[in-house]
């Protein structure tokens, strides 16, 4: 991983010779899920507080920019910035807040012109410097992210200084033995995760989707169950090879007549074994596997979690993905938890204040920890600090 020092807003401060009345841009991952303007899920918002507060207590001219969603490069009010505004500005009401930067082109495709426009000023006053906060997308080379650190002073924000150091400690220097947990609907999407940590990890669980794939490959009948064809060979040669993988031996599953997330269309539930008959689609992990998965969570001494055991926003397939959360909850090993769904699972199951790192990142900490770099940390490094 590479081990070049970040600068950090200590090191912007000195740079600058203060920051009073310094006009700062910011760019943090407020990229939130929000149903009818009401935000879902604000473990973004708030991680991003601790850098924007620091700026401000400094007297620094704070303005925050960030995407939210995927419009289609056009203005368009569903994804408009302004629930989390209004949301940051509670706490920080002098704050400036651009609108969603998706909503230009030039931010995903990099364009110069949009890069000159950010620094420049946005409309406003020319800035000072930029901070970049937003780990959440340092892996997309847009122009928010890679384009201002080539003509501000940067610096690394509170947020993305704390995901890398966590990564790099898990790591380099993990407390053995080092489980890593991984679920999600398939196996392509955390290949490359798995040959990684092969070598690094003590154990690997699989469950989730994903885990009928492997099984598959191993002839176990896994009736409807989501089965990635193309993917079959490889895990036969992952099982074979020297990596520790543990796959769940028996499985909640629903019949065809059943329709996930809607239990008011009529349906039969049924516990499986780790054999599960046609007509039959496994959808979480089953009681005996959750336990199993779960004390050896307990045993571990370091915990990397990436993916649910099940579809367990059905109430009736998350029985898996709770009991592997109480686990990592209980656990005295240091627990990471590699944000998207596996974050939103711990949170709505109450068990966010037990766990030693939620990450804010998904996509981004994976690429990290597969690559040991982002596009958003080599421009902070190659930047002008």
């Amino acid at each position: 991983m590479e081990t070049q020092k970040l600068p950090t807003l200590e090191d912007l401060e000195s740079e600058l010779d203060g920051l009073e009345g310094k006009r700062i841009l910011v760019r943090s991952d407020l990229n939130v899920p929000i149903t009818d303007g009401s935000i879902d899920d604000d473990l973004r918002i708030q991680g991003s507080l601790t850098t924007l507060e620091w700026l401000v207590e400094r007297k620094a001219s704070v303005v925050v920019c960030s995407h939210l969603g995927r419009p289609s490069d056009q203005k368009d009010d569903k994804y408009s910035i302004q629930p989390v505004k209004a949301k940051l500005l509670e706490t920080l009401p002098n704050l400036e807040v651009l609108e969603n930067l998706r909503f230009n082109p030039g931010e995903k495709a990099n364009e110069k012109s949009f890069v000159d426009y950010l620094v420049s000023g946005a409309g406003g006053e020319p800035f000072d410097a930029y901070v970049n906060d937003a780990f959440g997308a340092s892996h997309r080379e847009h122009a928010s992210i890679v384009g201002p650190p080539k003509h501000l002073p940067s610096a690394a924000g509170t947020l993305l200084l704390r995901e890398v150091e966590v990564v790099k400690k898990i790591l380099d220097r993990p407390k053995r033995p080092f489980l890593m947990v991984l679920g999600g609907a398939k196996v392509s999407d955390k290949l490359s995760l798995i040959e990684k940590m092969g070598d690094s990890v003590d154990e690997m669980i699989i469950g989730g989707g994903m885990c009928f794939t492997f099984l598959a490959s191993t002839g176990v009948p896994v009736g409807d169950s989501l089965v990635e064809n193309e993917m079959l060979d490889i895990c036969r040669h992952l099982l074979d090879s020297e990596i520790s993988i543990k796959l769940p031996l028996d499985f909640t599953a629903m019949d065809s007549n059943g329709e996930i997330g809607n239990p008011d269309v009529v349906a039969e539930i049924r516990q499986c074994g780790n054999s599960i008959p046609d007509g039959w689609m496994g959808l979480d992990i089953g009681p005996g596997s959750a336990v199993e998965f779960s004390d050896a969570i307990l045993e571990a001494g370091t915990v990397l979690w990436n993916g649910p055991m099940g579809v367990f926003e059905d109430q009736r397939f998350s029985a898996g993905t709770q009991t592997v959360a109480q686990g990592m909850a209980d656990t005295r090993a240091f627990t990471f938890v590699g944000g998207g769904d596996s974050a939103f699972a711990i949170k709505k199951f109450g068990f966010s204040d037990s766990i030693d790192h939620i990450s804010t990142g998904g996509g981004a900490t994976l690429e990290l920890i597969e690559k040991g770099d982002l596009p958003g940390l080599k421009a902070l490094r190659e930047g002008k600090i």
